[in-house]
């Protein structure tokens, strides 16, 4: 069983969330707490699997209350509980980049208690199943593999990144790491609903040296600019006369998800061929493996994040147990290995401009 802590001020919220988790065979409530300060308490007391911890709440909110128990049990997930508000939206990726494994956003107040329950059930409890897995996994060391020799790979022309659980960070270390003048278009599909995309991206572009944006339908793609695909719609590439832009649909989710990481790498690999790098960062679910069997096909290089660095290895995972992965590696060896794969070509920027 997974012991799980529900921290929420709302009475109402506590109830619905323990009543959705308390119907899981799989899951055992041990506990509900109203604030942050009975939060940490408890989870000294239960020694939970997972906490669900509400952002806003009084006497000690959910940040602060995510720092104490971060710091006293740093491997435990902790999922945040947030509005669908910029000002929840803010808080919550703020939550992300001091330890909190991943977010759902509280259901509105337009549905019925029933369809309530259903999205609670929907998005938390498999979100609680990756995070304890991932947890009660032990790491049998960081498994660094090159398939291609650099002479072997072709000249990079984009770079596209697909990513869930764990996701807001892992992209925060990488584009930290690149250098201001990367030479390659970024395209990023981060399983986030709206509002969430556009902060994600405004954080982004303040804590990097890139130009970071949420994409718009008709952005060009350039050379050292971050295009994040906004929530609920898949971000793809297409052309226009001679330049690579940016499209957006509201197409059929693929593998629950819209944006989709396949569909965004589907279609680089159409524009771009040997020349798309995909990235696949931590992720629960298998998106991004049927994308990356198109770069792959193309020529192009596929590159996933290893186990041990992954808050849960499910879409890395996936594409490594299909053998399509060119590099396997950890979170901090990435944002190298992209410099040197940009290093291979000496006429990068002048050729990507259309």
């Amino acid at each position: 069983m997974i012991r799980a802590l529900v921290v929420d001020d709302s009475t109402v919220l506590r109830r619905l969330i323990s009543t959705v988790l308390s119907g899981d065979p799989e899951i055992e409530v041990v506990g509900t707490a109203c604030d942050g300060e009975e939060a940490i308490v408890m989870v000294d007391r239960l020694r939970p699997d997972v906490v669900t911890l509400d952002v806003e709440m009084p006497r000690l909110d959910g940040l602060g209350a995510l720092e104490r128990i971060h710091r006293a049990h740093p491997r435990l997930p902790v999922i945040m509980f947030s509005t669908l508000t910029e000002r929840g939206a803010a808080a919550t990726l703020q939550a992300l980049s001091r330890g909190a494994s991943d977010y759902v956003a509280k259901p509105t107040g337009a549905g019925s208690v029933t369809e309530s329950m259903a999205k609670v059930r929907a998005e938390l409890v498999p979100r609680i199943k990756a995070l304890a897995g991932a947890r009660r996994v032990v790491g049998g060391g960081a498994l660094v593999r090159h398939r291609r020799t650099s002479p072997d790979l072709p000249s990079p022309t984009a770079l596209v990144i697909g990513c869930s659980t764990g996701g807001p960070d892992a992209l925060c270390q990488v584009l930290t790491a690149l250098p201001a003048t990367f030479p390659l278009p970024i395209l990023i599909a981060q399983h986030m609903p709206p509002v969430f995309s556009a902060q994600l991206a405004q954080r982004l572009d303040r804590l990097t040296d890139l130009e970071v944006r949420e994409a718009r339908a008709g952005d060009v793609v350039a050379p050292g600019r971050v295009l994040v695909a906004p929530g609920d719609f898949h971000l793809r590439l297409g052309r226009s006369e001679a330049r690579v832009v940016a499209t957006l649909d509201q197409g059929e989710k693929e593998n629950f998800c819209r944006p989709a990481a396949d569909a965004l790498f589907r279609s680089a690999a159409a524009i771009y061929g040997a020349g798309c790098v995909a990235l696949v960062l931590t992720g629960m679910g298998h998106d991004g493996r049927i994308g990356c069997e198109a770069v792959s096909k193309a020529g192009g290089v596929v590159i996933a994040q290893d186990q041990d660095s992954s808050v849960v290895w499910g879409m890395p995972g996936a594409v490594v147990g299909a053998g399509l992965a060119d590099d396997i590696l950890p979170l901090g060896d990435i944002p190298a290995r992209l410099t040197a794969l940009t290093a291979l070509t000496p006429r990068l920027r002048s050729s990507l401009a259309g």
